[in-house]
């Protein structure tokens, strides 16, 4: 294992001309990472995208599941209140035939109106929610058939990329292990600038070569004097029109980690 220190110690024993020799074998190993990623185009977003729709949707379903719970439930309610009212109703429909005066007989027909008005009331909600809990029922069976059709899709994506992962990890593997042992030679603050120079570069070229007397990532022609100096490699100079750190083309001739 490297420390900080060893490394720092390590990356300072280099010259210029080796610290941009090892700056560009790692842009090319980087590159070369970079175009396996490609290969896997867009279905890791895709698989995300499944992986997220996927979970939406069982939150769906379980929200419309756990709805239509409550509604069956209210439905139960409502029926057991209609078996109650109808009970009462009977009840003060007897205690009717025994009154002994207009006032208790008019009193009790007040409750079997109060009784039967909740019967329709009753009956009104169960229609209600039985209607809600039909349209729901209906939306988990729609939602449930796309969440199968999601979940086969991303089974089938997953092996897809999988595939193309197992393909090339072996390659990964050793581009990674390459990469790492490049940023040890190359001191931290060389290697800040070089990673937020890929960054920022739409194609990832933090590292360029000088190419017909223009940098080899913006093309923007290069003085003479520059360009000389570039050759010397006596320091890191970068082009002043893109940032990116340009170095000669012998240096590709003559990397560090092969």
């Amino acid at each position: 294992m490297v420390t900080d220190k060893g490394k720092v110690a390590e990356s300072n024993e280099l010259s210029v001309s080796d610290k941009l020799k090892a700056l560009y074998d790692l842009q090319i190993i980087d590159s070369t990472i970079d175009r396996i990623k490609l290969l896997r185009g867009e279905l890791p977003l895709e698989v995300q995208d499944l992986e997220d729709e996927i979970e939406g949707l069982e939150t769906r379903v379980k929200n419309l599941e756990q709805e239509v719970a409550t509604l069956d439930a209210s439905v139960s309610k409502k029926t057991l209140d209609i078996s109650e009212s109808k009970a009462l109703v009977k009840k003060y429909e007897e205690q009717q035939k025994n009154v002994k005066n207009n006032r208790e007989f008019d009193s009790l027909n007040k409750e079997i109106e109060f009784q039967t008005l909740e019967i329709e009331l009753s009956e009104k909600r169960i229609k209600e929610f039985s209607a809600q809990s039909k349209d729901k029922k209906s939306l988990i069976e729609e939602s449930s058939a796309l969440l199968t059709e999601r979940k086969a899709d991303l089974a089938n994506k997953q092996m897809e990329l999988n595939e193309i992962v197992s393909e090339t990890k072996k390659e990964e593997d050793s581009l990674y292990a390459k990469s790492e042992a490049c940023q040890r030679l190359i001191e931290v603050r060389l290697l800040s600038a070089y990673k937020r120079l890929r960054i920022n570069a739409r194609n990832g070229l933090a590292v360029v070569t000088v190419k017909r007397d223009a940098c080899g990532g913006c093309f923007n022609k290069i003085p003479p004097q520059r360009q000389l100096d570039i050759r010397l490699g006596k320091k890191v100079i970068v082009c002043e029109y893109c940032g990116r750190i340009l170095v000669d083309d012998t240096v590709a001739e003559d990397q560090i980690i092969g």
